[in-house]
């Protein structure tokens, strides 16, 4: 097999022949391990970066902002939903309130 390892199935299982992963340039520097060169690794090591590595990352905190925004602007609708809802709630119960005495001042 000729072709260049990915992430999901990469060219070899031995970490001694895989390349480390480049420090990201916001990262300070010496805050990472030291990078090193291995032979042969730049081939084997097609789309290990720790951008891509982290992409899935940013997009569930992407997807959780996004539900969270959705989440507070759906809260006004629920609360007055159940404003409309008790308030129905308070009309019927003074009806019956009203029906009781009703029947009291007729007896």
């Amino acid at each position: 097999m000729s072709t260049a390892g990915t992430i999901d199935r990469p060219l070899t299982h031995d970490p001694k022949k895989q390349a480390p992963m480049k420090a990201a340039t916001r990262e300070p520097a010496g805050s990472a391990t030291r990078d090193f060169t291995t032979t042969g690794a730049h081939a084997s090591r097609q789309n290990r970066t720790r951008e891509m590595q982290l992409i899935p990352e940013a997009m569930a905190r992407a997807h959780m902002h996004e539900r969270l925004r959705e989440a507070e602007a759906e809260r006004p609708a629920a609360r007055l939903m159940a404003a409309r809802r008790m308030q129905r709630r308070a009309e019927r119960a003074s009806l019956r309130a009203r029906r009781a005495l009703a029947i009291a001042v007729m007896q």
